[in-house]
């Protein structure tokens, strides 16, 4: 369960002083389907930011699940944001020169995980993407892409998805497609909360929450479209749960390496 409480961000330059976020009450059951919406500048990345571990409001209480984020220490907050909540960008921010299951594979190579290469396998698989495993980024179209940032979200089995702009750099049709996936992997028992300004994507979503300069203005549960969602008998179990990860075996010491420039 996701709870803020009171929450306010404030960014200080000098004499100026800009509220992100003012005062946000705002909690999300576990296996809801959230869309956060709102123009630029009305605090939707800053609430993304927060509900990520990526940054801590000035004022106010966040738990996630129970436990008070503001009290952990670096160390602890990464290891929520490597195993309990994946991420999802509109850049998709894919590795260059690497192919798509070495992308997938890297939560695993920070955090910790057995049969990395396998796991990784079976998470393009579920994404409709088992034959383009050794594609390179740019080999892929954009909807692709981002089916490999979603394949890397879940590797480490999140049970929360945080999804900023996911379908912003892609046409309509990826639009549906990327969507249906969220809509499946909702169904399947994990929270998604979507940050987006398009409210063809809001449609999607089970509740969605609206953004104005730092404030919530309204916040409504509605019918999901699910006109082009594939039913839940007419599907396979592809998000079915993934194994926990565990300790790396040996084989998976040919894991990606790093240079610096970010290739290999």
């Amino acid at each position: 369960m996701i709870e803020l409480e009171a929450v306010s961000k404030v960014y200080r330059t000098g004499a100026i002083e800009l509220r992100a976020l003012d005062d946000i009450n705002l909690t999300i059951e576990d296996g809801d389907l959230v869309a956060i919406m709102g123009a630029s500048g009305s605090g939707k990345s800053t609430m993304m930011n927060i509900l990520g571990c990526l940054d801590a409001p000035t004022s106010g209480t966040y738990r996630l699940d129970g436990i008070d984020v503001g009290k952990l220490r670096e160390n602890a907050l990464a290891d929520i944001r490597n195993k309990k909540i994946g991420f999802v960008f509109q850049s998709f921010n894919l590795i260059p020169r690497t192919s798509a299951i070495r992308n997938v594979e890297l939560p695993m190579v920070y955090g910790g995980g057995r049969n990395r290469r396998e796991r990784a396998r079976r998470a393009l698989e579920r994404v409709g993407l088992g034959d383009r495993l050794n594609h390179m980024p740019n080999e892929l179209s954009g909807g692709q892409q981002q089916r490999v940032a979603v394949a890397r979200a879940l590797v480490m089995d999140p049970t929360m998805i945080l999804a900023d702009e996911p379908t912003g750099n892609l046409d309509t049709a990826s639009t549906i497609d990327i969507m249906n996936l969220f809509v499946e992997l909702n169904d399947a028992g994990r929270t998604v909360v979507l940050i987006t300004h398009e409210p063809e994507v809001a449609e999607f979503a089970k509740r969605v929450v609206t953004l104005r300069d730092g404030h919530i203005i309204s916040d409504v549960r509605q019918e999901q479209n699910r006109e082009h969602v594939v039913p839940p008998d007419g599907r396979t179990e592809r998000f079915a749960r993934i194994d926990p990860a565990g300790p790396a075996g040996p084989d998976d010491a040919t894991g990606p390496v790093l240079h610096k420039d970010g290739g290999r």
